[in-house]
């Protein structure tokens, strides 16, 4: 299949697009520089001139809570419009396979845990990222109303707390998990004997491997219509992707600070936001199809750890 994967440079589109040379398909990818997502016309003449046999839509504006909180008006405006455009564009060059990356944070805060697919739309988001999980939804109700008008078959997957090779590890607009690290390390360094983090250190987090999600996905794209479409609803086709259990913060802070052999005090700040206490994904409904994920976490840690070591300064980390 030719497939287009747009977003091929971020951890997660970068994880896809190797799955997919893996077993041979002819992956088809645009820098930002060569097609701006945000950019209508761009979007439909690339369509238009290649038309691949599917999409895979993993481009996203993403960060941790700081990131969200300082720019929530550019996290739903550009979701908002990268969704729009690719959807919308894939339907007008007659494509008919397209697959949808959203995020567990679509899910009311005060979800019953753990949060199966039908809890959407059931209550208040978290504030601190309510905006980047207005645009995610919006992508969800994007395809299924493709679909529900135009016979499409575009489907959504909605991956857990994602980390592995290629993650952000700025130290502000990281997501945690590559934040600590970077945090950990940076103390091992310059010997430093104390690492303070954001917030009680008590909400519980699931994460799952950048390489388990790629597989998942490919898993969900692969399906059957008729097997997809008998495993969901019509307005509620999304699918849940994660690991199955979770931690706390304080225990993935410990398990980090073993790997990257930080020896000194871990301290908690409580005048720091926490977030949302939990976010577990029941993932029943894609186990039932015939898929879990095989990446445990103190292994998934290590191998990331190492690649954070292997990669020249300032690579993905500045």
């Amino acid at each position: 299949m030719r497939i287009f994967v747009a977003g091929h440079r971020g951890m997660v589109g970068s994880a896809i697009a190797r799955q997919l040379e893996a077993r041979g398909d002819e992956v088809i990818t645009r820098s930002r520089t060569e097609l701006d997502l945000l950019d209508q016309q761009a979007v439909r003449a690339f369509m238009s001139a290649n038309r691949p046999d599917a999409v895979i839509m993993a481009a996203a504006k993403v960060g941790g809570i700081h990131a969200n909180n300082t720019y929530p008006a550019q996290f739903i405006f550009e979701n908002l419009m990268m969704e729009c455009n690719v959807v919308h564009e894939a339907f007008q060059a007659g494509i008919e396979r397209l697959l949808f990356l959203g995020s567990s944070c679509i899910y009311p805060r005060d979800a019953t845990q753990p949060m199966n697919e039908q809890a959407l739309l059931t209550g208040r988001l978290e504030l601190t990222n309510e905006p980047y999980a207005v645009a995610k939804i919006a992508g969800i109700k994007l395809c299924e109303s493709y679909n529900r008008q135009y016979g499409t078959d575009y489907r959504s997957v909605m991956p857990t707390n994602l980390y592995g090779p290629g993650d952000n590890f700025h130290p502000e607009n990281s997501h945690v998990l590559p934040a600590l690290m970077r945090r950990f390390h940076e103390a091992v360094r310059d010997g430093l004997d104390e690492v303070t983090i954001w917030g009680t250190g008590t909400p519980r987090r699931e994460f799952l491997h950048v390489d388990d999600m790629a597989a998942g996905s490919l898993f969900v794209l692969d399906l059957d219509k008729d097997v997809y479409l008998a495993n969901t609803e019509p307005m509620l086709s999304h699918i849940n992707l994660g690991f199955g259990s979770d931690l706390t913060i304080a225990e993935l802070a410990h398990l980090i600070a073993k790997v990257t052999n930080f020896t000194g005090k871990i301290v908690f700040d409580p005048t720091k936001p926490d977030g949302t206490m939990r976010k577990l994904m029941d993932v029943s409904r894609l186990a039932a199809m015939g898929w879990t994920a095989q990446i445990p976490l103190e292994r998934g840690v290590s191998e990331t750890y190492r690649w954070f070591l292997a990669n020249p300064a300032g690579l993905r980390i500045a």
